[in-house]
């Protein structure tokens, strides 16, 4: 092979070894990003089980700022607390799961925080379906079944985070449910009554109390009227006894 053939087949091979990088290094950020939960050895029904979520950045524009994460079946909001994560971020329970939110991370950055749950269902496995929420209002949706994650054939779709449980450990059973914080209704009390049209008699204050337009005690005009009488009775008796004396 002459020289100049030799330089040429070489630099047909750089440029395609180059173009083959390019490819590999374009395509594989997308499928390389997803998002996980993680629980070293957990069973069934197990109690008070730290849960490590983490969710990798696809923006190269924005900053993650909120995750949402909806629970599976067996799992209810209050049988979960909040450990650490991004400093600054604050733990929220929602009607169907959780958020985890804050000021926004730097763009590429990849989020990761814990939570404890109560008990682990009886399953083989559970899914935590997860929106990742960025500063510029775009969302991943990590919400895809297994069976749905296949994407466009190259892994580009948007699997749910899933946690595959171990067989539940001999004599585990499931503990009671997590009261859930409801208003209660408090039974009438004795002094609802005094509500009612009715109750004006039993809640007014005593005649003697009540007072006139004036400002005035009745009792003051019931007693000088009760002092009259008494006098004018005293007087006619008196003068009776006289008449009769004389």
């Amino acid at each position: 092979m002459s020289r100049s053939t030799l330089i040429r087949s070489l630099r047909r091979t750089g440029v395609l070894t180059s173009a083959a990088l390019a490819l590999a290094v374009a395509t594989a950020g997308p499928a390389a990003a997803h998002a996980e939960v993680e629980a070293e050895g957990a069973r069934a029904l197990d109690q008070n089980v730290e849960l490590t979520f983490a969710a990798e950045s696809e923006s190269g524009s924005a900053g993650i700022s909120k995750l949402e994460v909806i629970l599976p079946e067996g799992i209810v909001p209050q049988d979960i607390t909040y450990g650490e994560g991004p400093k600054g971020w604050k733990f929220a329970p929602t009607a169907r799961g959780w958020t985890v939110s804050g000021p926004k991370l730097a763009v590429g950055e990849d989020v990761e925080y814990v939570v404890t749950v109560r008990q682990l269902p009886d399953a083989k496995e559970v899914v935590f379906k997860t929106l990742q929420s960025y500063s510029d209002g775009k969302v991943d949706r990590w919400i895809e079944l297994e069976d749905e994650a296949e994407g466009d054939g190259h892994g580009h779709g948007h699997p749910a985070p899933r946690l595959a449980l171990k067989a539940a450990a001999p004599g585990a059973v499931p503990v009671s449910p997590t009261p859930t914080e409801e208003p209660t209704t408090a039974a009438p009390s004795s002094t609802a009554a005094s509500d009612g049209p009715g109750a004006q008699g039993s809640s007014a204050k005593p005649a003697a109390d009540a007072k006139d337009d004036d400002g005035m005690s009745v009792a003051v005009p019931v007693g000088i009227a009760a002092a009259v009488v008494l006098l004018g009775g005293g007087a006619w008796w008196l003068r009776k006894r006289k008449g009769g004396a004389a």
